[in-house]
């Protein structure tokens, strides 16, 4: 499958938070910066979110959590995509999430992690260059 067109991003908010203000500050920056964003909308659970990724074709899925459930919620999400044969669409994340954590969320198979204060270009900058770097089927 050739790598053609702008990067595909799903940004979801997984869980019962409530609070989507940074998700859609950073879908704008995205979107500003010429990729193609997909924004689920509130309450996703999962298994939602690694269906929109699959059926939208997208590179990659940007996860905002504030609600102190990251854990449970990123490993299903990348237990998820190794299940469906989509280990391949990057996963990145943002929110409220202890320094402690962020290690063993990139051991579960977050690419990355964004905490508050992150500048939107830097998460921009990521996101270009780590997305389809080198991706072949």
């Amino acid at each position: 499958m050739g790598v053609s067109g702008p990067i595909r991003v799903v940004v979801a908010k997984p869980g019962l938070d409530g609070h989507d203000r940074g998700a859609k500050v950073i879908a704008r920056a995205l979107r500003d910066a010429g990729m193609e964003v997909i924004y689920t909308g509130l309450h996703q659970t999962p298994e939602q979110i690694v269906d929109t990724a699959i059926q939208e074709d997208a590179d990659g899925i940007g996860l905002s959590i504030l609600s102190g459930a990251h854990m449970t919620l990123c490993a299903k999400i990348v237990e998820l995509l190794r299940e469906r044969d989509a280990a391949d669409i990057v996963v990145f994340g943002g929110g409220i999430i202890p320094d402690d954590d962020i290690p063993q969320l990139k051991a579960l198979g977050v690419a990355e992690i964004f905490t508050p204060g992150a500048p939107t270009r830097e998460v921009v900058s990521w996101v270009e260059s780590h997305l389809r770097t080198g991706a072949s089927a």
